[in-house]
């Protein structure tokens, strides 16, 4: 039910909408989850999880015995946009700096590999952090992949902060979409309370 939902569970309300907005700019008609991180396996269970936010607006599966609500600050709407099919789900919950190629690798070549840290990242030595992000690139270079990313202020490597504070109390919710090229990371949104909250700052599909 909502009023029970977890912290774990309410950050699929941030997920969800970035993982869609990375399949829709890749043209994906099928997508394989790569989660990452202690929660990793709810991460790649995100679409079986119903979200309603505080706009009207609801994504995920509305008969999922999972309910969570997130509030949307300011006055941009958080995309309505629907994952493709979900044909591969790898939970990375331990080495992922190690075991980030091989599970990238169990997904279908003609779905794409969308890897999520939902505030894994902070778990490792500020000198792995960078170690990560060098893995990603080498791994979207033989096939197309992207990277959402949802960490705290400076955590993310190569995630800009938008002149936000480290330890400000809020999270940046980041996408890099790669189609063999270098990643190169932008910001969509902020996010408070692990989800509970978000602001949507991307401009929304055309």
């Amino acid at each position: 039910m909502a009023g029970s939902q977890t912290p774990d569970e309410v950050r699929c309300a941030v997920l969800y909408p970035a993982v869609a907005e990375a399949a829709r700019r890749a043209g994906a008609s099928a997508i394989g989850l790569v989660g990452v991180g202690p929660a990793a396996g709810l991460d790649v269970q995100l679409d079986r999880v119903g979200i309603t936010y505080s706009d009207g607006r609801s994504l995920g599966d509305p008969a999922s015995p999972v309910q969570v609500t997130a509030t949307v600050v300011g006055d941009r709407p958080v995309p309505a946009t629907r994952l493709p099919p979900v044909v591969a789900r790898i939970a990375v919950a331990r080495d992922p700096v190690a075991r980030l190629a091989e599970a990238v690798a169990q997904v279908p070549v003609h779905a794409l590999p969308v890897v999520t840290t939902a505030w894994a990242l902070s778990r490792l030595a500020v000198s792995r952090r960078p170690l990560f992000l060098r893995r990603l690139q080498e791994v979207a270079a033989g096939r197309p992949v992207a990277w959402v990313s949802v960490e705290g202020v400076g955590v993310g490597p190569s995630v800009p902060t938008l002149g936000d504070r480290p330890a400000s109390g809020h999270s940046i919710t980041g996408l890099a979409v790669s189609d063999g090229a270098a990643l190169q990371v932008e910001v969509l949104g902020r996010c408070w309370s692990r989800g509970r909250f978000l602001s949507w700052l991307a401009p929304g599909p055309r």
